[in-house]
């Protein structure tokens, strides 16, 4: 009782002899702070620098000290760093999943990056007709891509795919029927199910079919008087295997004009060109389902096209302008950044040869394994340096991810550099990883810290190894 009280005695005395933050913001070496940062700020950090003082002494920290003067200032820049630090910050993303939803998702073409850049530092003619003086509508800036990128007859832009589809469905068939296997009332990430964007579209759910197959017969014998469309959702983050058959799009078409009936078709990650040609899984593009003759295809921006997140409806003319004429779209209309990256992007399009190169993307699906090894052997060799004994690094072959719910069950063959922890838990390392100054995101599998390296180029390497200088020392 006696030691408890004398310790609590203690605490107390030292708790008297912490500064005031008068007398902090009056040292001299504080005032370079002062002359950099506005007093509020400067105030509040000090505030958060003696607190933090308080607590360690009321822990009972045997062999506290006062920090010195200089020590405050380098305390109190800390604090005021970690406030004004951007909550949107750059990071490694090295988990095996190329294009990664929580990430961000497509890194844009040089091109895109430079035209965004160009349209938020300057006035643009976005809905100005420069030849005539004139309101123009912002279409007109990529619609001339779209239809020669995919033989549409027109198209518009809203702000993510779940838009297109919702305003699409909205103007086809509110308050009447709209068709769908029931295979295809897909959920994808973030709780978006196509049933519950139909209801919030005013269009009434018809099913057809069952899970896994779906006849031709069954989508004729389902319309009637109310019915207004006929969707087609490609399931483009997942896939049924074994027993299944679903008409193809173009049967569809078909039967939409024999009974005079609105086609649709979502296809989700929207593939402008055919991606086997560089050895990757075959994807519906986009121009194949205009052929086949769809009033209305919606895809996104980013995912396989490349580009800024956005929402493409393209088909036919009459279509477009009523989606167009919705009062939705005022909502979900994009904006002249998105417009300026997305323009560029399609532009990129044009030049077939050189995709593959300026594409981050598609170069990052298509390394090949001799790159990834060469990459993974070289982080390893420093990784063990940095760590030595309290972390054993391997090497191993992996299986990464297309990603964002594009080709779902396939994967890329990849390399991976493997932690394995000796002095803290799997999750407290890569917790720090993630705490770095730079965050590394991987991924844990059987109780080590994996870095697929199939995203990692050479600022990323070296980023990644700044970060495991940092953790080493915590360790």
């Amino acid at each position: 009782m006696d030691s408890k009280k004398d310790q609590n005695n203690t605490n107390k005395s030292t708790l008297q002899d912490l500064p005031s933050i008068e007398k902090l913001q009056s040292l001299p070496e504080m005032q370079e702070l002062q002359a950099s940062y506005s007093r509020n700020l400067l105030t509040d950090a000090l505030r958060s620098v003696v607190s933090e003082l308080r607590d360690t002494i009321l822990q009972g920290a045997d062999d506290f000290v006062f920090p010195t003067s200089s020590e405050y200032v380098t305390l109190a820049r800390k604090q005021i760093e970690d406030r004004t630090r951007p909550i949107l910050r750059n990071v490694i993303n090295a988990t095996g999943t190329v294009t990664h939803t929580n990430l961000g998702r497509s890194l844009l073409t040089e091109t895109a990056i430079q035209s965004l850049q160009s349209a938020a530092q300057n006035y643009v003619n976005l809905e100005y007709d420069i030849e005539t003086g004139k309101r123009g509508h912002r279409d007109r800036i990529t619609e001339p891509l779209l239809k020669e990128l995919t033989g549409c007859e027109a198209s518009t832009v809203v702000n993510n795919n779940a838009a297109a589809v919702l305003i699409s469905l909205q103007t086809v068939a509110e308050g009447k029927e709209v068709i769908v296997s029931r295979g295809e009332l897909i959920e994808i990430g973030g709780a978006f199910r196509i049933p519950d964007v139909m209801t919030a579209s005013g269009a009434i759910l018809r099913e057809v079919g069952t899970t896994n197959r779906t006849h031709l017969r069954d989508y004729a014998e389902a319309i009637n008087e109310n019915t207004a469309l006929i969707l087609k959702v490609h399931p483009s983050n997942y896939k049924i295997v074994g027993f299944t058959s679903t008409p193809e799009m173009d049967e569809l078409t078909q039967l939409g004009k024999e009974r005079n009936i609105t086609t649709m078709e979502d296809l989700g990650s929207g593939a402008l060109i055919d991606l086997s040609q560089y050895k990757l899984p075959y994807e519906p593009v986009v121009a194949d389902r205009v052929s086949c003759g769809v009033d209305i295809v919606t895809f996104s921006g980013d995912k396989l096209l490349g580009g800024p997140q956005a929402g493409i409806i393209v088909g036919k003319e009459e279509w477009i302008q009523k989606i167009r004429k919705n009062p939705l779209m005022r909502a979900l209309r994009v904006d002249k950044l998105t417009i300026a990256a997305l323009s560029a992007t399609l532009q990129d399009y044009l030049y077939v040869d050189t995709i593959p190169e300026k594409f981050p993307m598609v170069n990052r699906y298509t390394r090949s394994m001799d790159e990834l090894l060469t990459t993974a052997v070289h982080i390893a060799d420093r990784l063990k340096v940095i760590f030595e004994q309290t972390i054993s690094v391997h090497v191993s072959e992996t299986q990464a991810e297309i990603g964002s719910g594009s080709l779902p069950v396939e994967t890329l063959p990849s390399i991976a550099v493997m932690l394995t922890p000796q002095t803290v838990s799997v999750d407290k390392l890569a917790k720090y990883f993630r705490l770095g100054s730079t965050p590394v995101i991987g991924r844990i599998e059987t109780d080590q810290l994996w870095f697929d390296v199939r995203t990692l180029y050479g600022m990323e390497q070296e980023l990644l190894i700044e970060t495991a200088s940092e953790v080493a020392k915590k360790l």
